[in-house]
């Protein structure tokens, strides 16, 4: 993985860590057609109407971080396929957030553009952030974080 490009922090953080990889709209979008089922070059590059040196860069950096794999198709080697691995797939979540944040406050007045259904229950999605232990869902003021130990003890006071 590359060395961070973001201004120096005076603590380690998985935050920025991570826009190191996925900081950048082409990123999530590109991971938004992977969820769809999108798996070819050229399938991304028409949905998303992407420059194909950015789409070739970009799906580079995710095979580079194993977000994604490239392998070849089996039906047609010339062509490539692009899958997520367990770690791209652990992103969904992070795209439903950011799909429910568009949908509550930039939605038009014909609503959200596009509805979830869960299948298991029946009912239309509506995903929440909860705590593992007690099941409440998490707010900002019932959250407290504490570093740890390490490089950011020594950071934290210069």
């Amino acid at each position: 993985m590359k060395k961070s490009t973001l201004p120096s922090d005076h603590r380690t953080c998985s935050v920025a860590r991570t826009l190191d990889i996925l900081g950048d709209r082409w990123i999530f979008l590109i991971l938004r057609e992977a969820f769809f089922g999108v798996r070819y070059y050229d399938q991304f590059l028409s949905n998303l109407g992407i420059a194909t040196n950015i789409l070739s860069n970009r799906l580079k950096r995710l095979v580079e971080n194993n977000i994604m794999e490239k392998q070849k198709d089996s039906k047609d080697s010339r062509r490539m396929k692009y899958r997520l691995t367990d770690k791209g797939r652990d992103l969904y979540p992070v795209t439903l957030a950011f799909m429910q944040w568009g949908d509550r406050w930039l939605a038009d007045e014909n609503g959200p553009p596009l509805l979830l259904h869960h299948t298991p229950c029946d009912h239309a999605l509506e995903p929440v952030m909860c705590c593992a232990h007690c099941k409440e869902i998490i707010k900002i003021k019932d959250v407290s974080y504490e570093e740890q130990s390490g490089d950011n003890k020594e950071n934290a006071s210069t």
